[in-house]
């Protein structure tokens, strides 16, 4: 098995755009399994296998920017509503998503570079994904994604990585839980996935402290990720929220071994709506992937 690492570049290709994505890790490969055939009941009873191809698996985990994040949502999350220009700015789109409970999202490929070599990972989907956020970290996307096709070898070597925009920090996150501030909370782990309908859980990791703790049923809870930068017009800058409804508590993972403060995780199941908005930089056309 080859392991692809940080010496790739990855551009992600669907019928209206083609966009360089920044990345942590990534290892997208083949995915190998093996025809097997029983032991004959005469002879030395060793069982036989033919090893065969069988398409494209593993996952591509990429620090979220300006401008990609709308793209690396709409993957995610498999709808998108008309972007909206934001008034009073130059070349700002906000972007409205929705998580769809279907197990089969938009289609798109996938080219990798590493050294010389160049590979197309055709008819690729994201079956799960993970949202990470932490403080004094990159606000990250995993990305799990399939494809029953071969990838293709291509013969062109040519460097095509460009600067995808300013990434999104754990340090600029805000969350609102039930219409309040929560000022305790380090990070949050989202993870959904689309195998026999959409399954998504929130892990949010905060500091233990009993006059903030965090209720056992949370009815709203608004993420907010902002860019805190001045070269934007108007005073308008980059920013995603994510909204979840109806989650309760599943588990306490919270293990308190030390005198100094804790952080501990508490995992909910997330029962309601889930939907986001992003804010880019230019208008990437998305509304027509549908």
């Amino acid at each position: 098995m080859k392991v692809n690492g940080c010496n790739c570049s990855l551009v992600i290709k669907t019928t209206q755009l083609e966009m360089d994505i920044p990345y942590s890790d990534e290892t997208i490969r083949e995915a190998v399994s093996l025809l097997e055939e029983e032991a004959a009941i005469e002879g030395n009873g060793n069982c036989s296998a033919i090893r065969k191809m069988t398409g494209v698996t593993g996952c591509v985990v990429t620090p979220l920017t300006i401008d990609t994040a709308p793209l690396l949502f709409f993957l995610a999350m498999g709808s998108v509503w008309k972007p909206v220009y934001v008034s009073g700015t130059r070349n700002l789109y906000r972007y409205s998503l929705d998580i769809l409970p279907m197990e089969d999202t938009i289609h798109f490929n996938l080219i990798q570079k590493r050294g010389e070599e160049r590979r197309l990972f055709v008819d690729c989907r994201v079956k799960s994904f993970e949202l990470r956020v932490l403080r004094d970290e990159a606000v990250k996307l995993k990305l799990e994604i399939t494809s029953d096709r071969q990838p293709i070898a291509l013969l062109n070597t040519e460097s095509f990585y460009r600067e995808c925009g300013e990434r999104f920090s754990g340090n600029y996150v805000t969350y609102r839980i039930n219409g309040k501030d929560y000022q305790n909370i380090y990070g949050i782990t989202l993870v959904s996935k689309k195998e026999g309908g959409t399954k998504t859980e929130l892990w949010i990791k905060r500091a233990l402290e009993q006059e903030a703790d965090l209720p056992h049923f949370i009815d709203e809870i608004i993420i907010i990720g902002k860019l805190l930068r001045d070269k934007y017009e108007g005073d308008i800058f980059g920013t995603f929220s994510i909204t979840l409804k109806n989650l309760f508590l599943k588990s306490d993972e919270t293990q308190i071994n030390s005198v100094d403060t804790v952080i501990g995780p508490l995992r909910y199941y997330v029962s309601g709506l889930v939907s986001a908005e992003t804010m880019s930089s230019e208008e990437l056309g998305m509304r027509n992937e549908q």
